[in-house]
């Protein structure tokens, strides 16, 4: 059975390692002004998908409301589920196949969490997930890049030294993706690993059209994490806030 990179590399303590600067206080501070801007009821149900470790889900559910998440990677929901409580749940579930129907409020994809399938009948069916796990009138909310900034900031190589791991990335695109090598150098255990992210380049109108075929329909897009106004060349990221219109 085919192995897709990201079920191995997501498993790994390498990849937790180096993207350890995505920190509980960053989080922290992008979830503050989601809810500012939302203004969810109390007690909301809300899907975390992709959830990792579970680092916005804690925080969503510190706020009172009740959160599901739900990750590919056993080792990550392991993990979270060390913090799971009565308003906190976390499942090992890949976001291709059908959840819960009609049960949340709110979905979120945080993080570059999607464009990691192999074709685009998957990301629609990922799309088709979400829709199908929201109620009449729910929000989803999906934190992309923002693949024409992205293809002008390309840096091409660097290296990062942690706890004695080191690290040499090499970063590239083509016409449809983005791509990143990453060689690990564990001198513990004397060896090399390999790992190969890919990221689809997909753009504002290609997630428009894969909504509305769920019945989803866009409500606002933002360029950063501060929820300034979205700019094609400017903007860092690409969130978008849609909305599930059918009854």
């Amino acid at each position: 059975m085919k192995k897709y990179w990201f079920e191995e590399w997501f498993n790994s303590p390498y990849y937790y390692q180096l993207y350890s600067k995505r920190n509980n206080l960053e989080a922290a501070e992008f979830i503050n002004k989601l809810i500012d801007y939302l203004k969810p009821a109390p007690g909301a149900f809300m899907l975390d998908i992709a959830c990792g470790r579970g680092r916005h889900s804690i925080q969503l559910a510190s706020k009172g409301f009740d959160v599901t998440g739900i990750d590919l990677s056993n080792y990550s929901i392991q993990v979270a589920k060390k913090k799971e409580n009565d308003h906190l749940h976390f499942f090992t579930h890949d976001m291709r196949f059908p959840f819960w129907i009609n049960y949340f409020n709110y979905a979120f994809n945080f993080f570059t969490s999607f464009g990691y399938f192999d074709t685009r009948r998957e990301h629609d069916n990922a799309i088709r997930t979400i829709a199908e796990s929201l109620k009449p009138k729910g929000i989803f909310m999906i934190d992309y890049l923002n693949v024409h900034y992205a293809e002008a900031h390309i840096k091409g190589k660097s290296e990062k030294n942690i706890d004695g791991v080191n690290y040499h990335i090499t970063r590239w695109d083509d016409k449809t993706h983005f791509y990143k090598k990453i060689i690990v150098e564990d001198e513990d255990l004397k060896r090399k690993f390999n790992y190969r992210e890919k990221v689809r380049k997909f753009i504002l109108e290609d997630f428009k059209e894969m909504l509305s075929f769920q019945q989803m329909q866009v409500q606002a897009v933002f360029g950063d994490y501060n929820f300034n106004d979205y700019d094609i060349k400017k903007s860092p990221r690409m969130i978008i806030i849609a909305k599930k219109i059918f009854q």
